[in-house]
């Protein structure tokens, strides 16, 4: 083999690797934006205990822990898509629920980076209260600041997009 022809295959290997990266995986831009066009096309699970959720979770997430998965995700029709998050980019919990649901033979792509990210780039977060005064649970919003060295930059009020 050619130094060409071992860089063109290596090249077709590396195409082929990223284009299946992005068949799977997304990232809490491209999930906010497509629930902020109330046309996101998917379901979006939290695949955490309940402790983590009631601590903080994705606004429009479903709770649905991994242990749940396989009896809960065959009560959605055949062809419903899932996008799945769980803590961080050190946490594989959502690559587990992916397997699961992937191989209840539903379509699935992780979110890359997890709640962390949601959460650090500053998109609209829900947490478990109650009410101060009748100590009713409710959901509470738990959205923070952007974190200046994760999230696009703010400027005139507005995110900058990071074109990724």
């Amino acid at each position: 083999m050619t130094i060409d022809a071992t860089a063109t295959a290596m090249t077709a290997d590396a195409a082929a690797h990223f284009a299946a990266k992005l068949a799977f995986e997304t990232d809490a831009s491209d999930v906010h934006s497509a629930l902020e066009s109330q046309d996101a096309g998917f379901v979006f699970i939290d695949t955490r205990d309940q402790i983590a959720w009631d601590q903080g979770h994705a606004r429009g997430a479903t709770h649905m822990p991994k242990p749940e998965m396989a009896q809960r995700i065959p009560e959605y029709p055949v062809g419903t898509r899932f996008v799945v998050y769980c803590w961080g980019p050190g946490c594989n919990g959502a690559t587990r629920a992916g397997l699961i649901i992937s191989e209840l033979g539903y379509e699935v792509r992780e979110m890359i980076g997890g709640f962390e990210y949601w959460a650090r780039e500053g998109y609209p977060v829900d947490a478990a209260g109650s009410d101060p005064i009748t100590g009713v649970p409710a959901t509470v919003d738990a959205t923070r600041a952007p974190d200046s060295l994760t999230a696009p930059a703010l400027q005139a009020g507005n995110r900058i997009a990071c074109d990724c």
